[in-house]
C-alpha cells in the first residue's frame, strides 16, 4: 500500500533513510559524509517541513513502512523533482519503488516532467530510473558536504509539450 507521510511517521521515514543510505553509498559516499546529510535533511524539523510543504508518500508491506518517496509541487513550468525515494534493501527489486513514482505521478498529474538526481556510480538506482524510462541529460561533477561525487540528471516526461 502507498500512503501519505504523517508527522507520526518521521522516526520511521529517518530509520528507512539510514539504512538504505548506508547500503546504497556503503561504497561511494565516506560515513561521516552520510552521517552529515543525513543528520541535516532527516532532521525531525527538516521532515516536518518536507511533509508538510511537498508529496512525501510511504510504501507499507503487511503495515510495516519500507520505503518512501518525496516529491517537489508541481512548479510554474510544469516540473516536479523527485528529491527522494528509499526502499529497504530486503524490498528492493519488488515493485515498490515503481509503485511509489506511479502514485507520485498520479497525484501531481498536472505536470510535464519529472526530475531526479542520481550519484553517477549508484549504479541500481540509475539501472531503476533507466528502466522506468527516464533518460539521462546530463552528468557533472559537484561537492556533496565537502566530498567530491559526480551527479547524473535524469527526467521522465509526463506530458508532450504543446505550442
Amino acid at each position: 500500500m502507498i500512503r501519505a507521510t504523517t508527522l507520526e511517521d518521521i522516526s520511521t521515514v529517518q530509520q528507512i533513510a539510514k539504512i538504505s543510505w548506508n547500503d546504497t553509498y556503503k561504497d561511494i559516499i565516506p560515513e561521516e559524509i552520510q552521517k552529515i546529510f543525513l543528520e541535516k535533511a532527516y532532521s525531525k524539523m527538516m521532515l516536518a517541513k518536507r511533509i508538510e510543504k511537498t508529496l512525501f508518500l510511504l510504501a507499507e508491506y503487511q503495515g510495516r513502512p519500507i520505503g518512501f518517496a518525496n516529491f517537489t509541487p508541481v512548479d510554474e513550468d510544469g516540473d516536479i523533482e523527485l528529491t527522494a525515494i528509499y526502499v529497504l534493501p530486503g524490498f528492493q527489486q519488488n515493485g515498490y519503488g515503481k509503485k511509489l513514482i506511479q502514485a507520485g505521478l498520479e497525484k501531481l498529474h498536472t505536470g510535464r516532467q519529472l526530475f531526479v538526481y542520481v550519484e553517477s556510480k549508484n549504479d541500481g538506482a540509475r539501472v531503476f530510473y533507466e528502466n522506468f524510462g527516464f533518460e539521462c541529460l546530463e552528468e557533472f561533477d559537484e561537492y556533496f558536504e565537502g566530498h567530491p561525487l559526480s551527479t547524473a540528471k535524469y527526467v521522465y516526461l509526463l506530458k508532450t509539450p504543446t505550442c
